[in-house]
């Protein structure tokens, strides 16, 4: 029988480590998804405002095949500096993909938006996401912090405070599944007028409050849009230990996706920059390579729509956001 991890974390995952940085006063910072080895990575985007670093060669055709860290940052296009403190880092520790002489650590990334959250980012002509990057890779645990801390200090998900989310789920046949989520959407975790998250028949555990919706949904789906729609974009980290290829990764990825769509409404708009990238640690060899496929796809939908409302349930107040709990329990 499938179960929750021991963690109910991405780091359940055999062979990873997650690590934070940020300011409060800012109002942002910078989560790294650190594997022990170089991982197989693939990523899928699908918003409409991405900004990201190196995902191009997780595309299966390039040559790389393996990423030694993978980064989410605040701070819009400033944040894909955080990526160059963590290469520099992993440079330092000799962790790289090795060109004769040259160590080059291939280290992906993705931004959010939250310039307008009101933190102070008057940081001049040098920002601070570099150093963000080095001390979040620094500080890589098996402890994965939720809520308000890394790349969640200063996201929001619709009319809430967002935050950094994660679950994991261990199938039957010993594969482990885990999601890493950043989650500052244009649209809502919840349904209208109502506590009950979108996600709510994923919940495991009672981890994100035990909300179930009386009935059936409710009739009016409408959603009232933000005057300035200024803080978006949901980043998400799926990982397992199953070896994937690069095109068994993406495959993952397209499928994962749909967990997005079961957590967050409206989803992948104009202004979100949703991307989610899938991580193997190829501990655990699979038996078929179609079926296995398929239905790690199935349960990391799962897992990332788990997350994505964890991330919310678990965030606190902060400045004009409020928390979900302080808003309805």
């Amino acid at each position: 029988m499938n179960r929750v991890g021991a963690r109910n974390a991405i780091t359940d995952v055999p062979g990873l480590k997650v690590g934070n940085a940020g300011d409060f006063g800012l109002r942002s910072g910078v989560t790294v998804l650190l594997p022990d080895q170089p991982a197989v990575a693939a990523v899928d985007l699908r918003g409409g405002g991405t900004g990201t670093r190196e995902t191009v060669l997780l595309d299966p055709v390039a040559t790389v095949e393996r990423v030694d860290a993978i980064v989410f940052s605040g701070g819009s296009a400033f944040g894909l500096d955080a990526a160059s403190g963590v290469t520099g880092w992993l440079a330092a520790q000799g962790r790289g993909y090795r060109v004769g002489d040259a160590i080059v650590p291939i280290v992906p990334a993705a931004i959010l938006f939250d310039l307008q959250n009101g933190g102070d980012k008057d940081w001049g002509e040098t920002s601070p996401y570099s150093q963000f990057g080095r001390r979040a890779v620094a500080a890589a645990a098996l402890e994965c912090e939720l809520g308000n801390v890394g790349a969640g200090i200063g996201a929001t998900a619709g009319p809430l405070k967002g935050g950094l989310g994660s679950a994991s789920l261990l199938l039957s046949s010993g594969i482990t599944i885990g999601a890493l989520a950043a989650v500052n959407p244009l649209g809502s975790v919840v349904m209208p007028g109502s506590p009950v998250f979108w996600a709510w028949a994923f919940e495991r555990d009672g981890e994100f409050g035990g909300q179930k919706p009386p009935g059936r949904p409710p009739e009016d789906l409408d959603y009232s849009f933000p005057n300035e729609a200024a803080q978006n974009t949901t980043l998400v980290a799926v990982a397992t230990d199953a070896a994937l290829t690069k095109a068994q990764a993406q495959r993952v990825a397209i499928m994962a996706q749909d967990g997005m769509a079961r957590a967050i409404r409206p989803v992948h708009t104009p202004l979100d920059g949703d991307v989610l990238f899938v991580v193997s640690t190829a501990k655990r060899p699979l038996r078929d390579p179609v079926m296995d496929v398929a239905r790690i796809g199935m349960h990391a939908a799962d897992c990332v729509a788990r997350a994505i409302a964890r991330g919310v349930y678990e965030a606190e107040s902060l400045g004009q956001a409020r928390s979900y709990r302080e808003s309805f329990l």
